[in-house]
């Protein structure tokens, strides 16, 4: 018996199911500090999850309940799904059941993290990399403790107010200790009951899940990760990593996606990763790491000729590569350092994707269209380009949703004034003009956050943006909640039907039967259940044989 229980929740009812990371990344942290813990997880009872809890809680007395936030929708302009309702329902079932604390977290969470602790009515949360600080917390309320004690701990002091403990910051500004364990392998786990069961997520998702290094000291307008993750590369210990890649790997796990914002960022650290792969490939071989099949994600730039050979050596077995763009206009202040320097052109994409054709390993170029500046030349410019690029696969998706802290949220924020709305702002769910307020603007931080989710009413309303340079009809233009119909259907005509095989692109219905959003994808629960693992996209050129074979 440990020093007390702390049950982790996963309340994600998304299929094909995601492997709840961060639980195992906290459990590894509690459990080290003496605390039993216990993981409930609701993805395969989405049909009866208040039953789960129910029975849970009747046998159950924990001192802490976490819950961890994915995502809060979909975050895809045509299918602009949320989450959130049913994470609320779920947190309200647990609170008549346990007595407990709740403490909230988790990237989606991060997003908005000071708004969710309201919007949820739970009395703790964490934004960013977790493990250190529900450790503090569980220890205070164990020893009677003001949880004020913890630093870096969000506590709801009611009424709309959200506060932050303050960290002990050093010369540079930054905390003095790190929420995040570096050090430390986390325990991984198959088959054993509380527990995240990795094997059967992987049967279920055919993927598992991998961290080498957590943050981004990059400033992309589009991206939450540097304000959700952290606004530096915290990296791992490289034997840690590949520790539990090979347990992994033991336990029948053989595909890991890497969940780093960019693999090849702080590109030392990433090829040391690899090359620890190799070295135990070739010095062992009974070592599971021969059964590897890594997926990774990754920038155009750094990317060089040694990093190629490393990922072919240590069983790469595809890249998701991100230039988002082709046009250095549309890409200039989009793309950049923590500095606003560019660090890529498209000239660096089209090298890079003739040098990996060479090794016949597959790629996946992901584009993104809409952002400030796009227009119909600038849109037939990327297609067409990306369309002639040495790939296996490329995805195409229209429009962005905009966070509270992206450069291109706290932009539209400031455009907005919180006086008028901004051309291009959009959500399915809007009754009237999206109009968003500068954070100085605001009564306080929730008040902020929330415009970004939840509407006047506080009915769910996320906001997207859309360039308004595109080809769309007045009506749609000036409408909240108008869909960028012209677009989506402009960008299937610039697509020749031969290509379509190998090409992802935004769908809306009437368009097509294909459906590239991940969240119950047809095509994706089906592959799971024929047996397939690997990326999604890795599958996607072959989509109509696999079906017509299934059928």
């Amino acid at each position: 018996m440990g020093k007390s229980l702390v049950t982790l929740v996963n309340p994600n009812l998304v299929h094909p199911p995601i492997t709840p990371y961060a639980l195992d990344i906290l459990t590894t942290s509690l459990e080290a500090d003496g605390f039993d813990v216990d993981v409930v997880d609701l993805t395969f009872r989405r049909d009866d999850w208040w039953t789960v809890l129910r029975e849970y809680f009747a046998d159950h007395r924990p001192l802490l309940v976490g819950v961890t936030v994915r995502n809060t929708d979909t975050i895809y302009a045509q299918q602009q799904r949320g989450f959130l309702d049913s994470h609320r329902a779920i947190i309200d079932e647990i609170k008549t059941h346990s007595t407990a604390p709740i403490i909230a977290g988790g990237v989606g969470f991060s997003s908005m993290p000071f708004a969710l602790v309201d919007h949820f009515d739970i009395p703790f949360g964490v934004k960013g990399p977790g493990e250190g600080i529900i450790v503090g917390l569980a220890n205070a309320l164990l020893d009677g403790e003001r949880p004020d004690s913890v630093p870096g701990l969000l506590v709801n002091r009611g009424r709309g107010r959200v506060e932050k403990i303050a960290p002990e910051l050093g010369r540079r500004g930054r905390p003095l200790t790190s929420p995040m364990n570096r050090v430390t392998t986390y325990t991984r786990r198959s088959g054993q009951p509380w527990k995240v069961d990795n094997l059967r997520y992987y049967r279920g998702g055919g993927l598992g899940n991998i961290l080498t290094k957590n943050g981004c000291a990059y400033a992309c307008a589009h991206c939450v990760e540097p304000d959700a993750k952290g606004t530096h590369f915290t990296r791992r210990a490289v034997d840690s990593v590949v520790d539990e890649m090979e347990t992994l790997c033991a336990q029948g796990v053989h595909d890991l996606h890497t969940t780093d914002s960019e693999f090849n960022l702080v590109i030392a650290h990433s090829k040391n990763v690899l090359r620890e792969i190799i070295r135990r490939r070739d010095t062992d071989h009974s070592t599971p790491l021969h059964d590897l099949k890594l997926w990774i994600y990754a920038q155009p730039t750094p990317f060089d000729d040694e990093l190629l050979d490393l990922l072919v050596r240590a069983g790469c077995a595809g890249i998701n590569l991100a230039p988002d763009h082709v046009r250095d206009d549309v890409l200039d202040g989009w793309k950049v350092s923590a500095g606003g320097r560019r660090y890529y052109t498209f000239d660096d994409v089209q090298k890079l994707c003739a040098k990996i054709a060479k090794v016949e390993l597959p790629v996946m170029v992901e584009v993104l269209l809409g952002m400030p500046g796009e227009t119909a030349v600038t849109m037939t410019d990327a297609v067409k380009r990306t369309l002639d690029l040495q790939v296996a696969v490329a995805g195409y998706s229209l429009g962005i949703r905009a966070f509270p802290y992206s450069p291109l949220g706290i932009r539209m924020a400031e455009e907005c004034g919180g006086r008028r709305t901004v051309p291009g702002l959009q959500s399915d769910s809007a009754t009237e003009p999206i109009v968003l307020k500068p954070r100085a603007a605001c009564d306080g931080i929730v008040e902020y956050e929330r415009q970004f989710a939840f509407d006047a009413a506080g009915r769910f309303r996320p906001v997207y943006f859309l360039s308004p340079d595109l080809p769309e009809d007045p009506a749609t233009l000036g409408s909240p909640s108008g869909r960028w119909v012209n677009s989506v259907q402009m960008l299937w005509d610039l697509v020749p039907a031969s290509e379509y095989h190998r090409v992802m692109l935004p769908t809306l219905p009437g368009i097509t039967e294909d459906d590239n959003n991940y969240a119950d994808n047809p095509f994706l629960l089906r592959l799971i259940e024929l047996g397939y693992t690997g990326a999604f996209w890795s599958h996607w050129p072959q989509r109509h044989e696999i079906m017509q074979d299934a059928a």
